[in-house]
């Protein structure tokens, strides 16, 4: 059942009157009426006219009202394509009261399909390796703790004089030697950050 509704005051201000809350309805749905009773216990007697009664229908035809009570009245509206108008009309006194309340069903919103990647999660970037992450904290000074930031200080002044002292001997086992030092910083700024 939809939101829609309509609403009918039966024997407000005296017997057998009917008031209708509006004389038109647009729907696209199921909706109700409510017959609102007032002083007096009435009969109500509710019918379709006009292309209404062809998609929709009316569980009962009539009903007793209670005084200060609502008696619900679903009216089953199947889908549309397009806008059919009909009266709802809704009477009591045996037919000497009636009131008509003008409805039109309209197409409803039209139907979305879903299918089975709406339910996988959004594609992020992909997550960064190990390597790019160990790169964005090293290049990334303002997060490195003062410590850190020391031994990388510690460990490029070692990475100088063992090249410096590779260029003055010029030998291959000093040049194996930087190469170790060299490995040696790597390893230990990789374990630092990482």
């Amino acid at each position: 059942m939809s939101g829609s509704e309509v609403t009918v005051h039966v024997n407000r201000g005296s017997t057998d009157q009917l008031e209708a809350s509006s004389a038109t309805l647009e729907c696209h749905e199921s909706f109700a009426l409510r017959l609102q009773g007032h002083e007096s216990p009435a009969h109500v007697h509710c019918r379709l006219d006009g292309g209404l009664e062809r998609i929709a229908s009316i569980e009962g035809s009539n009903y007793y009202v209670e005084p200060d009570a609502v008696t619900t009245v679903p009216i089953a509206v199947e889908p549309v394509e397009r806008p059919v108008d009909g009266t709802l009309e809704v009477l009591t006194g045996y037919g000497s009261e009636s009131v008509s309340i003008a409805v039109t069903v309209a197409p409803g919103p039209p139907d979305v399909d879903v299918d089975e990647t709406l339910a996988e999660p959004a594609r992020r970037e992909p997550e960064p390796t190990a390597l790019e992450r160990t790169i964005d904290r090293v290049t990334d000074v303002s997060g490195l703790e003062p410590a850190t930031l020391a031994v990388l200080g510690l460990g490029l002044v070692a990475v100088a004089v063992a090249a410096a002292t590779a260029a003055t001997i010029a030998s291959p086992v000093a040049t194996a030697g930087l190469g170790i030092v060299v490995v040696g910083v790597v390893v230990a700024v990789l374990l630092l950050v990482w």
